[in-house]
C-alpha cells in the first residue's frame, strides 16, 4: 500500500525508480550468479558466414545476385592504381578504414527472371578461373541455394571473356547450363577467337584468358548470338558499350516497369579506389586509357540517372548506387532501398 505521506502523482514515480534500481542491482548481481552456476559445455565456434544470394524485384522482373567467390587477396594496388605508387593507393585505403594491402573483391554473377526466361549474366570462375574452388567456383551452390537448377537457365550473357566470368560455363568438359543459349559481344568474341591473344607472353592474363576462351567459350559457338555494342538481348535487356577492359567489354541495361539496373561487368575492380580515382590505370585493362574513359562515362551516367548497379567486383551482394564526390565518385552499397 502506498504511503499516505507520498502525493499520488509521485507514488508511481517512486515505484518506477525502485523498479529501475532493482533491475540495475539485478544486472550487477548477475555475474556473481553466473559464476555460481554449474559450468556448461561451450558452443563450438562456427566460423564466419557469408550469404550466397540476394533477391529483389525490379518492376516485373525478379533479380538475384549470386556469390561465386569470397577470398582475401593482395591489393588493391596494383590491380587498381597500376600507374601510381603503392603508397598512394594504400593511403586511400587507410583514409577509408580499409586494410592497406589486402582486399576482398566480389565475384557476383547476376540472375534475372523476366517471367518468361531465366537470364544469367556471367558464369563465375568455375574450376579454371582466377579463384578456383574451394574459395571460388561457387556459382552452382549459390544458384541451388537460391532455388534454381542449372537446367533452368535459358540465356547466359557474357560481359567479357576473362576466366572469372566464363570459367563456369563448362564443367568437366560439358556445358554447365545444358539448355541455355549464349550471348556475347561480336567484337569480344572475334578478338579472343583470333591468334592475337595467343601471341601474348604465356605468363600474361591475355594469354591465359585466350586459353580458357578456347576451352570454355568456343565450344558453345553454335549456340551463341553475337551482339552489337548497343544490341538487344531480349525485351528489357540491352547492351551498353564499355570497351577498354577488354576490346569488346559490354555492360547491360535491365529495365522493367520503369525500374532500371545496370549490370556493368568489370567497370570497377575496387569499390573505393576505382570510383574515387577512375583515371588510375587498372592492371587487367587491356587498353588503359579506354578503360579509364569508360569508367568516367559509366559512372557519370549512373550517378546522373541514379541507376541501381550490379557491380561484379564490389563486396557481395555487389549492388549499389554511385554519387559524384569531388573529382571522382563514391560507391553507395544498398541497404533497404530494394525492400518492398
Amino acid at each position: 500500500m502506498p504511503s499516505l505521506s507520498t502525493p499520488p502523482a509521485r507514488q508511481g514515480l517512486a515505484l518506477s525508480r525502485r523498479q529501475t534500481l532493482a533491475a540495475a542491482l539485478g544486472l550487477v548481481a548477475a555475474p556473481a550468479l553466473l559464476r555460481a552456476t554449474p559450468g556448461r559445455a561451450a558452443a563450438p565456434e562456427l566460423g564466419p558466414s557469408t550469404p550466397s544470394f540476394q533477391r529483389f524485384r525490379l518492376g516485373s522482373f525478379e533479380v538475384t545476385s549470386l556469390l561465386d567467390a569470397s577470398v582475401m587477396i593482395d591489393g588493391p594496388w596494383p590491380i587498381v592504381g597500376e600507374d601510381r605508387l603503392a603508397g598512394e593507393v594504400e593511403s586511400l585505403m587507410a583514409a577509408n578504414l580499409l586494410p592497406e594491402k589486402r582486399f576482398r573483391p566480389g565475384f557476383s554473377p547476376t540472375l534475372v527472371n523476366t517471367g518468361r526466361e531465366l537470364v544469367l549474366f556471367d558464369a563465375g570462375n568455375g574450376a579454371d578461373g582466377f579463384v578456383p574452388p574451394p574459395a571460388g567456383g561457387q556459382l552452382m551452390k549459390s544458384l541451388v541455394a537460391a532455388g534454381y537448377a542449372p537446367e533452368q537457365v535459358d540465356v547466359v550473357v557474357i560481359t567479357h571473356a576473362h576466366p572469372d566470368h566464363v570459367g563456369g560455363l563448362m564443367n568437366e568438359g560439358k556445358p554447365t547450363f545444358p539448355n541455355a543459349r549464349y550471348v556475347i559481344g561480336a567484337t569480344e568474341f572475334d578478338f579472343w577467337k583470333s591468334d592475337k591473344p595467343l601471341a601474348a607472353p604465356k605468363e600474361s592474363n591475355e594469354y591465359g584468358s585466350a586459353v580458357v576462351f578456347r576451352s570454355h567459350v568456343l565450344p558453345l559457338a553454335d549456340k551463341t548470338r553475337f551482339l552489337a555494342a548497343d544490341g538487344e538481348v531480349l525485351p528489357g535487356i540491352r547492351a551498353v558499350a564499355a570497351h577498354g577492359h577488354t576490346p569488346g567489354h559490354l555492360a547491360f541495361h535491365v529495365e522493367s516497369g520503369g525500374k532500371r539496373l545496370l549490370v556493368w561487368g568489370d567497370c570497377a575492380h575496387h569499390e573505393v579506389a576505382s570510383l574515387a580515382r577512375p583515371d588510375w590505370h587498372a592492371l587487367f585493362d587491356q587498353d588503359k586509357e579506354a578503360g579509364a574513359a569508360t569508367r568516367r562515362k559509366i559512372y557519370d551516367m549512373v550517378a546522373t540517372d541514379r541507376v541501381l548497379v550490379a557491380a561484379y567486383h564490389t563486396s557481395f551482394p555487389s549492388l549499389g548506387y554511385v554519387e559524384r564526390r569531388g573529382e571522382g565518385y563514391r560507391w553507395l552499397p544498398i541497404t533497404y532501398q530494394l525492400a518492398e
